[in-house]
């Protein structure tokens, strides 16, 4: 299927993307989501596949019913599809299926526990609070930092790479920020990992849905050695997560998370731990998460990643130079745009607050945004300047206003008519600003 000059060509791949939504003045309208960064709506095709898999689905792993052997099969082949999606040796590297990103990194957290007994995990001032959190109170953690337009320095990855000497065993970083968009070089920052002796997670949550992602061979200085990413962002919102790494990883020490389908065998006395990636899979898998997600890569592929790289960065360019030049609005981490994001754009306009301006634009005509911190509050924190006495202050009010920003995310349906619509309802709100404060504080 082509890309056309609108995208309107591919709205019928989406199920409800022409859906009207009722406004605050009693009318409804067609509704405009640009919340992607947070979860795509999903697939017509995913739904159809859950659907067609419904009157088969059975219990996976063990039973020996027909539907049970057709569900295991299914499931068990759907790790060599999301392992050729991103081009994971399945010879060296293992999937494992998890709720979510967050879920998977803090599995990943456990799992290191094992390999790890003294060391430094560098994660940077730019991640998700779900590739910060899980590191802190288990391991000795560290801030690669970032520049005041968000981007990630690497002179500071390098410098803190060699101060350790040898001690940093993962450098876990964003393939892309769900704040700014910003890509990161993962293959470079790979690179200087493996030459210190450091292995490498990617965050690919924001990144694989929207870009092309090689893991590279494991004999490439280059290779990812643990990648993980959602479904729910790429048009597959049934529930489920991926993590994708090294098999040995697993194989010491307990799961971090045990029960039924997790053993060999287990006596009164004694526990013998399933190899990888069974031992980390506890309880009846989310099959209908898996086909969801099989059926949106198969999607995803019949479209190739690369046009809705190159369509959607049109949208996001065409959407900064949008906005930019109107009255009271700042853009963040946009100053020059580059080729190297993903389609999200954040700003505020003066006067307004986050929170009020989200909820303007979704009770007057429709139009879904996300407002806030994106659950990165030390990457705002720094794109915003707020200072440690600012923070202090929230931090002893948690009644305060909290700063933010607004943001803007696209995906492969969105329109340059949907950007369009929203420029003007944003003009016309700067222009209105002091009547839409007081009807929105009331």
């Amino acid at each position: 299927m082509e890309f056309g000059n609108t995208g309107s060509n591919l709205r019928d791949l989406i199920c409800g993307a022409n859906i009207e939504i009722p406004i605050i003045d009693g009318n409804h309208v067609r509704g405009i989501n640009f919340d992607n960064a947070a979860t795509t709506p999903a697939f017509q095709s995913v739904i159809n596949e859950v659907m067609n898999f419904a009157p088969l689905y059975s219990s996976i792993h063990r039973g020996m019913g027909y539907k049970s052997q057709l569900s295991s099969n299914l499931y068990e082949q759907a790790r060599f599809i999301i392992a050729n999606f991103v081009s994971a040796d399945l010879y060296h590297k293992t999937v494992i299926f998890t709720n979510n990103t967050t879920h998977a990194i803090n599995k990943l957290s456990y799992s290191l526990l094992n390999n790890i007994k003294d060391g430094i995990i560098l994660t940077t001032q730019m991640e998700h609070h779900s590739n910060d959190l899980p590191w802190r109170g288990k391991y000795k953690v560290d801030f690669v930092s970032v520049d005041d337009e968000g981007n990630l320095s690497l002179e500071d990855l390098e410098s803190k790479l060699s101060q350790y000497g040898g001690l940093v065993k993962l450098v876990a970083v964003t393939g892309a920020s769900n704040v700014t968009g910003i890509v990161n070089p993962i293959h470079t920052i790979a690179t200087m990992a493996h030459k210190y002796g450091s292995k490498i997670l990617v965050d690919g949550a924001q990144l694989v849905p929207h870009s092309k992602v090689d893991m590279k061979p494991v004999d490439s200085p280059e290779h990812i050695d643990y990648l993980v990413f959602s479904s729910h962002k790429m048009y597959a919102p049934f529930g489920t997560g991926i993590l994708i790494g090294w098999k040995d990883t697993f194989e010491a020490g307990d799961p971090d998370y045990v029960g039924g389908g997790t053993v060999e065998i287990v006596t009164p006395d004694y526990v013998r731990w399933d190899h990888a990636p069974f031992r980390e899979e506890a309880g009846s898998p989310n099959i209908f998460g898996v086909v969801a997600l099989i059926a949106a890569i198969k999607t995803l592929n019949s479209l190739d990643i690369e046009s809705i790289h190159y369509y959607e960065q049109q949208l996001t360019s065409y959407a900064q130079n949008n906005i930019k030049n109107l009255p009271d609005v700042t853009i963040y981490g946009h100053q020059q745009f580059k080729e190297n994001r993903v389609a999200i754009v954040p700003f505020n306009v003066e006067g307004i607050h986050h929170e009020t301006l989200s909820k303007i634009l979704s009770y007057e005509v429709g139009i879904a945004v996300r407002s806030g911190c994106f659950c990165a509050h030390p990457y705002v924190q720094k794109l915003l300047k707020v200072t440690p006495e600012e923070i202090e202050e929230h931090i002893k009010n948690r009644h305060s206003l909290i700063p933010g920003m607004v943001r803007l995310s696209f995906g492969l349906y969105n329109t340059i008519e949907e950007i369009d619509f929203f420029t003007e309802i944003l003009y016309k709100i700067i222009k209105n600003k002091a009547h839409y404060i007081q009807k929105y504080s009331t």
